[in-house]
């Protein structure tokens, strides 16, 4: 019985402690360490076998219960107490009240605080500090104002548990009142309570504050100075926390892992990766290298800056018994598209029986997410079951999104709906999922659900739903995403920004994605390829190649997609000097390798010049296998030059890569049917029935108050088709009065001329012209979205329709905008 043997060493020590043979003291504390290690006790009352009451050897007992972790054993011994009389002293009572706090029994240890017959600083701050432990701020300090009401003395001790207290509540006002407490007393100058002021001040952001502190420290240790490097680097004054690591290895004070771990953060927002490198240099030869702290902060300083390589190399060096370095080099592959290294690494850390956290698992997915691994996916939703990170929103959130990516969406769905604990990053996820694979309705949708659940959309929703928006044309759509970004102060986000002048430019609003452009505070690659690509689609070559020029007056390099975009409107404008100055600077000026989208473009530029000889020539240059893409290019200057050999050539190309290209066996029906081979045109035909090979019909379509209407052609189906075709009646009778002559020749069926004028105005884009100046308001601007190239016929009837209305007319083809005004197209009648 542990009472018992308590007992017994009482009376040893008693009758040893009067002969004073000190080597029995130290005999008495093993006794008494060892018997903490005994087992479980008997919960029966002992009766005391010594007559005497003993409070030394009862505290020396509960220490030896509190570094046991065994307050069940306390919680006996403090019955047994009890029962001889509660005569502990003030020393022990402390103690046996640490043992109840320590251990979580709070309203016993507050009972024990209460009963106490007298109290000292030491009960007082060890109440304070079993508060803060459980989150009882308040108590915690009313315990404080207790302390100083009873005229106990506030030593360093006091104020550095306080100031402890309120960094964690946040209570900034009293961190000013304490510190003015103990300025008053003098303990401002100790190098104890003024580090916790210097970290009390860090946290709350108040730098200068916390140098002033530091400064009136009279013996600066070296958590001070530490104190005060981290304070700097953690409050951005970069190069503040840089110099106090010089001054202090001036003042010879050696650094720790934690002022190593500062200053490398530091140097970091420094972006001074060479003197991040020479701190790299002290952490060897101060042996810290070894350090999980100085580890991590060094592979953060390797991995920022673009030297993932030189992480690993520190990475192999580091202790690698933690799951924390391996989380962090695998999220860095991860986030730097190295994701076949990521997974080969998560492979050796299971290898090395590292058990992976959240966030591990959470790098890993967005591996797999990346490079499509399914199946890894899997097997890793697998382990999350079996350890019970199902549930954890970091992982599970990375778990969507590895569905979302690979094409499961309905997976990714089940796991949403099935989720609680859903925040504003899983409704993020199944959003972008959706747009992704576009099905931009079912994402608008999903945010609808968002704001119904009260869940506050962030940079992520507005840019991704503007993308939406911009996929489908959705003008009304996307200017109250507009609204709402700007309601929530994201309006300004790069992201957001970029997107809207996607959003803008694809609905038709040019003038509307140059003023976002305008207004942005700054400008990145993606901002300047937005409003190049922006002006080329829209057919205004030479504002698109300004932007351009503007573009290379700054420190910003053009990439591979601003030149996609230049060389785009280089062909859509015709400007063969420029495009072909252009694509060579690529390689001689910015060390650009051309890709196949740069040839697609240089071979559509050459080709609708009519230099095909030429384009046939790029295309033998071309290091790489042509792809699909630019054999299309060349099919359709063939169409529109009307070579029938050439346009055939190209177009057996793309069959060998797409057999089942259906806009490929068009063009080539097409350029049969103008030179009037109408066996040819019957054969092909033929063959795209025989491979089961179906025409995308022709579609325009108008938005008018948040509802889109479809016509194809000839459509009939629409409740206001008799005052169409009336409207429709109108225009031709109209347009023939100022000059409109039908261009039979683009109709490519072998009828009379009669029959191609009047299936002419049955076109899609016609239809959704007539309906567009009946329903919506006199002299606003009309868009109309067609899904594939606009006609001849229909180019230049609109161009005359535009002189009838008096009104802005706007077409969206599958290659670019036609904005007709007063009789003139933007695109100068070149498309």
């Amino acid at each position: 019985m542990i009472i018992f043997k308590c007992c017994r060493i009482s009376q040893q020590w008693r009758y040893f402690a009067e002969r004073r043979p000190p080597y029995l003291l130290y005999r008495f504390s093993s006794m008494a360490a060892q018997l903490c290690r005994d087992e479980s006790t008997s919960k029966e009352v002992v009766p005391s076998l010594t007559p005497e009451f003993d409070s030394h050897l009862y505290a020396g007992i509960l220490q030896q219960f509190i570094k046991a972790d065994d307050p069940t054993r306390g919680k006996i011994l403090h019955c047994q107490i009890l029962k001889r009389g509660n005569c502990l002293d003030l020393f022990a009572r402390n103690i046996l009240l640490n043992l109840y706090l320590k251990n979580g029994h709070f309203s016993d240890g507050l009972n024990l605080f209460d009963e106490m017959p007298d109290r000292n600083v030491v009960s007082f701050v060890t109440v304070i500090q079993g508060c803060s432990q459980l989150g009882e701020y308040d108590k915690a300090v009313d315990l404080f104002f207790r302390l100083h009401k009873e005229g106990h003395e506030l030593n360093p001790f006091v104020f550095t548990t306080i100031l402890k207290l309120l960094v964690s509540t946040g209570w900034v006002e009293m961190v000013w009142s304490v510190h003015s407490c103990a300025h008053k007393l003098g303990h401002d100058s100790n190098a104890f309570v003024g580090t916790a002021l210097i970290d009390a001040y860090s946290v709350f952001g108040f730098a200068n504050v916390a140098k002033e502190v530091f400064k009136g420290i009279v013996e600066k240790d070296m958590v001070c100075w530490t104190g005060m490097v981290s304070c700097y680097a953690e409050n951005d004054c970069f190069e503040d926390a840089v110099d106090l690591f010089n001054q202090m290895r001036i003042e010879r004070m050696v650094p720790n892992n934690f002022t190593f771990a500062s200053v490398i953060k530091a140097c970091l927002g420094l972006k001074a990766v060479r003197v991040g490198k020479s701190v790299h240099a002290c952490v060897l030869k101060t042996c810290y290298e070894m350090d999980p702290y100085v580890g991590v902060s060094l592979l953060d300083l390797y991995t920022r800056s673009g030297d993932i390589d030189d992480a690993r190399k520190v990475f192999e060096e580091i202790p690698k018994d933690d799951v924390v370095p391996w989380s962090f080099m695998i999220a860095r592959y991860s986030q730097n598209d190295r994701c076949e290294e990521a997974l080969d690494l998560f492979s050796q850390m299971r290898m090395a029986l590292v058990s992976p956290n959240q966030f591990t698992l959470a790098s890993v997915l967005q591996a797999c997410a990346t490079t499509g691994n399914l199946e890894l996916g899997r097997q890793i939703h697998c382990h999350m079951l079996k350890v019970g990170l199902d549930r954890n929103v970091f992982a599970f959130n990375a778990l969507m999104d590895v569905y979302a990516k690979c094409g499961k969406m309905d997976a990714s769905m089940e796991l949403f709906e099935e989720f609680e604990n859903k925040n504003e990053v899983s409704w993020n996820t199944m959003i972008v999922g959706y747009v992704q694979l576009g099905d931009a309705e079912k994402a608008f949708l999903l945010f609808l659900n968002m704001c119904e659940d009260r869940v506050q959309a962030t940079e992520v929703t507005f840019s991704s739903l503007l993308r939406a928006s911009a996929c489908l044309a959705a003008l009304e759509a996307g200017t109250q995403i507009h609204t709402m970004a700007i309601k929530t102060m994201y309006d300004g986000d790069d992201a957001v920004s970029n997107a809207l002048i996607d959003m803008y430019a694809k609905c038709g609003r040019i003038k509307d994605a140059r003023v976002v452009f305008d207004t942005m505070s700054k400008l990145d690659v993606v901002s300047w390829n937005s409003m190049v690509s922006a002006y080329s689609m829209h057919g205004l070559g030479a504002d698109a190649l300004k932007i351009f020029e503007n573009m290379r007056g700054t420190d910003i390099k053009p990439n591979e997609m601003t030149f996609v975009a230049v060389l785009s409107a280089c062909s859509n404008t015709g400007s063969l000097v420029q495009g072909q100055s252009y694509f060579t600077s690529m390689l001689e000026e910015y060390g650009i390798e051309p890709c196949m989208e740069h040839y697609t473009c240089m071979v559509s530029l050459l080709g609708r010049l009519g230099h095909l000889d030429k384009a046939v020539k790029m295309i033998e240059d071309i290091p790489h296998e042509p792809s699909v893409m630019v054999w299309r290019a060349l099919l359709g200057a063939c169409v529109a030059h009307n070579n029938v050999e050439l346009g055939k050539f190209a177009a057996e190309h793309v069959f060998e890569m797409e057999p089942q290209d259906e806009s490929t066996y068009v063009l080539l029906s097409n350029i049969y049917a103008t030179a009037k081979r109408w066996d040819s045109v019957a054969f092909v035909r033929k063959s795209m029935k025989r491979k089961r090979v179906k025409k995308e019909p022709g579609l325009s379509w108008v938005e008018h108050q948040g509802t889109v209407h479809y016509f194809s052609v000839g459509d009939d189906s629409h409740p206001d088709i008799k005052l169409i075709r009336g409207m429709l009646e109108w225009l031709n009778f109209r347009s023939k009065i100022v000059g409109y002559a039908p261009n039979h020749d683009a109709i490519l069926l072998d009828v009379e001329d009669d029959e191609k004028a009047r299936l002419l105005w049955l076109h899609s884009e016609r239809i959704a012209l007539a309906f567009a100046l009946l329903r919506t308001p006199p002299g606003s601007p009309i868009r109309i979205i067609k899904n594939l190239r606009i006609c001849a016929d229909c180019h230049v009837a609109i161009k005359f329709v535009s002189t009838l209305v008096w009104r802005e007319i706007v077409v969206r083809d599958i290659n670019r905008f036609h904005h007709f005004n007063d009789g003139v197209c933007s695109c100068n009648d070149y498309w």
